[in-house]
């Protein structure tokens, strides 16, 4: 379960680039969104929160874990285990055996895809600057949202969009079509605004069709800290 945990860190991260931006295209609306990303991220350390995860192989719920989510002093996440379920293994010494060794590959598959997705939070400024001055920014649409769309940012023929509001320059959406060993990957994540202004991801999916793996996300009952 623990590949799951670092799978899903990857995940939540993908609405927060880097801070440091620097001539380039679009450098105006590159500086808002940076400014409102950092606000963002000063606020979500004031909070709390749960966090679901599941993980299907072949539509078969295999786990799911409840955590309980919070900055530790280090501002690293931290985890406190609130409930964690496994598929039960089958009977008998062999039949066990294949099954466990099963749930090992499909665990060191996602730590292998995470170390992919984490290259999609854009860690650095250079990154960031690549992705800027490359992508391709459509109009607000009815909800007032840009699209931010950039092509080969990690893997040849990759596609990355992210969904930002034009006025708050808060992300909304951001949609991940790659691949990682010879498997097409898509990733999508929704974020939802609470009223004290904390934009979060409330709804993630990784999905791998040619594997039959998804792992769900749910981020929910945000507490602010005293």
């Amino acid at each position: 379960m623990k590949a799951l945990i670092f799978l899903i860190a990857g995940l939540t991260a993908l609405g927060a680039m880097a801070p440091a931006w620097a001539q380039v295209t679009n450098e105006a609306l590159a500086n808002k969104i940076v400014a409102a990303r950092k606000a963002n991220a000063a606020l979500m350390h004031q909070y709390s929160w749960s966090s679901r995860l599941e993980l299907l192989d072949n539509d078969q719920v295999k786990d799911t874990r409840i955590d309980l989510v919070s900055y530790g002093p280090n501002n690293q996440l931290q985890r406190t285990l609130v409930n964690d379920e496994h598929a039960p293994l089958p009977h008998g010494f062999l039949r066990k055996r294949i099954a466990e060794k099963e749930r090992e590959k499909v665990h060191k598959y996602l730590s292998g895809l995470r170390t992919l997705l984490d290259q999609y939070t854009l860690p650095t400024a250079g990154k960031v600057i690549d992705f800027v001055s490359q992508a391709q920014i459509k109009s607000p649409d009815a909800n007032g949202l840009l699209e931010i769309t950039g092509g080969s940012v990690v893997e040849p023929g990759d596609s990355f969009t992210l969904w930002v509001d034009a006025k708050a320059q808060q992300t909304r959406k951001v949609q991940i079509s790659t691949f990682f060993d010879g498997d097409m990957v898509n990733v999508s994540a929704s974020f939802r605004t609470l009223e004290s202004g904390l934009t979060h991801v409330q709804y993630g999916e990784v999905d791998v069709p040619d594997k039959g793996l998804q792992l769900m996300v749910h981020n929910f009952d945000y507490n602010r800290n005293n």
